[in-house]
Formats: C-alpha cells, sequence, structure tokens
C-alpha cells in the first residue's frame, strides 16, 4: 500500500517538476563541497552534465577533468566553461573512458545507477589517490516503509522548494534538465552492502529528494 501511495505522489510531482523545475543533484553539491579540502590538486567529475559541479571544484583544485558519455552534453559544458579555467571536459566511458590520475576527488552525481555498482566503485577506487576522497550522489529504489516514509516527507519539501526557486511562476525545463534520468533498480540494502564490500569503511546514508550519498576516504 505505501509504495502505490509514493509511486501516485512521485506521478503528481514529476507534473509539478515539469512546471516548476529545479535541480535536485544540484542541491547537493554544496553538501559534496563540504566533504573535501579547502584545496586539492586535481579531481575527476564522472557524469559531469554541463559541467556545474566541475566548475566548483576548480575553485579549490588545480586541475579538474569532467567526463560524460554525451558528446552533446559535453560541448555544451565546454561552451559554459570560462576560458581559462581549471575544469577540462572529455566524452568517454565512465568505467573505460577516465584520464589516467590518481585524482585526489572523484565526485560522480546521479550517474552511478547506470552503471554495473561493484565495476564501478572498483574502477573509483584504482583512480583515487592514496588519501583521496570519493563522494557518490546516487539514486536507489525505494523497498522498505523508511524509504517510503522518506519519499513522502520529501513530496511537499520538493513541492516548496520548486515554488519558491521558480518565484511562483511556471517556467520551461532548462536545457540540462530536459533528459530524463532513468530510474534505479538497486534498493539501498542492496547498494550499501555491495559498497562496503567494494570499499570498506564507506559512510552511505539516505537523503531528501530520492538520493543518497556514499563518502569514502582512500
Amino acid at each position: 500500500m505505501g509504495r502505490v501511495v509514493t509511486e501516485r505522489l512521485a506521478g503528481g510531482l514529476r507534473r509539478f517538476n515539469e512546471t516548476y523545475p529545479w535541480d535536485h543533484n544540484a542541491h547537493y553539491h554544496r553538501w559534496i563541497l563540504r566533504r573535501l579540502p579547502r584545496r586539492f590538486g586535481s579531481a575527476v567529475d564522472v557524469g559531469c552534465g554541463t559541467g556545474d559541479l566541475a566548475r566548483l571544484l576548480a575553485r579549490r583544485a588545480g586541475r579538474v577533468v569532467g567526463v560524460d558519455a554525451d558528446p552533446e552534453i559535453v560541448a555544451r559544458a565546454q561552451a559554459l566553461t570560462p576560458g581559462g579555467s581549471a575544469v577540462t571536459f572529455r566524452a568517454g566511458d565512465a568505467l573505460t573512458g577516465l584520464p589516467e590520475g590518481p585524482y585526489d576527488v572523484i565526485t560522480c552525481v546521479a550517474t552511478l545507477h547506470h552503471l554495473p555498482l561493484a565495476e564501478a566503485l572498483a574502477c573509483f577506487r584504482r583512480h583515487l589517490a592514496p588519501g583521496g576522497t570519493l563522494v557518490v550522489v546516487g539514486l536507489y529504489r525505494a523497498r522498505t516503509p523508511a524509504d517510503h516514509l522518506l519519499g513522502a516527507v520529501a513530496v511537499p519539501l520538493n513541492a516548496a522548494a520548486g515554488w519558491l526557486r521558480n518565484r511562483g511562476r511556471p517556467a520551461p525545463r532548462p536545457v540540462a534538465m530536459t533528459a530524463r534520468t532513468r530510474p534505479a533498480d538497486m534498493e539501498f540494502g542492496d547498494i550499501a552492502r555491495e559498497a562496503r564490500r567494494v570499499l570498506p569503511g564507506a559512510r552511505l546514508r539516505r537523503r531528501l529528494f530520492w538520493r543518497y550519498t556514499l563518502v569514502w576516504r582512500g
């Protein structure tokens, strides 16, 4: 019953978000930055999209690479980035197309559920420098009562955020949000178990707005 109610609410929420759009992933960018050192040498943002997070990372890093599988999105990210920036972008597969590291910071937002989980985390581990930081914001499939309760709590907060960010006026969806995100097919418990097997000591938490976070220090 809880799942049916949550799915109906999600359908209404999608329609509301089409009218009052806002970026659920960008909501976590500052949270990500708080998990990182004030200065670090290099970073790679996996699934960088149009580069918002990569450009934020560049304020602290000597070198940042944004990687995305979609060449058109990569071209837009590059066009949005001022000349002389520490950020470069490249089109490539997240598992085979990462530039040679190691990197002091690896970030991955709303991308991991598109990849084989264990293989992707092992790849990130190989590319992370000793003492480096991996931060993931991911999606999971709701199953438990706690999952559905957190989803229900997020509904009014999500609507309020969309209304306030758009000042109560309907708005077209931004270019960066036109692509639909594929639903996640793994439950949080399964993600946590697999992540801790590959990355011992990884810290994972369910979050608002249908996301979870993972932080691991190399």
